[in-house]
């Protein structure tokens, strides 16, 4: 399985960060090993000092497909989850800077948090989901599917065309405004709606 995100996928996050409004999604891969193993904490690496937490509505793959037209996306997903994309933004400023890609500060073993899975069937409309994340019991994060540049069949079809979806790949669709920084001892929580989704320690 390999996992996708989409990056600047929320216009008032490209603002916070300063960035270009792309004309296009853009697309970054992450390996299984970035997956945090389930009910284990989140080890701040060694390598930065500004590990940043991005909560993004995920989507799992369900069937193998290329070149998916956008009405017929959404039956290669039955299940939609919530996640955080940790990022190293310190490390990611210094590639950005050169040109160079981000992998080291996106793709690092944890970096991807994969909470618990919803059926689509138990959702009123994935183009108007509610989700939240939490830090010590503070709403530090809100955002909405419908206010997505790109929504999630939009990518499914996008990304099809580059890459060949397969059963268990997972798409992170990109993080709303409100990122910041963890720091050991924070506690995270992530909410669809009311129902919480997942819980990690930082360490």
């Amino acid at each position: 399985m390999k996992i996708i995100c989409i990056g600047r996928n929320y216009t008032e996050h490209i603002k916070e960060l300063e960035n270009e409004k792309p004309t296009d999604p853009v697309i970054f891969l992450k390996p299984d090993t970035a997956i945090l193993i389930n009910k284990q904490p989140f080890f701040i690496p060694d390598f930065s000092n500004d590990v940043h937490y991005e909560v993004e509505i995920l989507v799992k793959i369900n069937k193998v497909g290329k070149h998916i037209d956008k009405k017929f996306a959404h039956k290669y997903y039955n299940e939609i989850g919530l996640g955080i994309d940790f990022t190293a933004r310190d490390l990611q400023n210094k590639l950005k800077e050169k040109g160079l890609p981000w992998e080291k500060a996106k793709a690092f073993d944890g970096a991807a948090v994969i909470g618990n899975w919803m059926p689509v069937s138990e959702i009123k409309e994935v183009n108007n989901i509610n989700f939240s994340l939490h830090k010590n019991d503070e709403l530090v994060q809100t955002g909405n599917t419908s206010h997505m540049l790109w929504k999630i069949d939009e990518l499914i079809e996008y990304i099809s065309k580059y890459f060949t979806l397969k059963i268990g790949d997972i798409i992170f669709t990109g993080t709303p405004a409100g990122v910041g920084k963890v720091f050991a001892n924070d506690k995270l929580k992530g909410f669809i709606e009311n129902t919480q989704i997942f819980s990690i320690t930082v360490k």
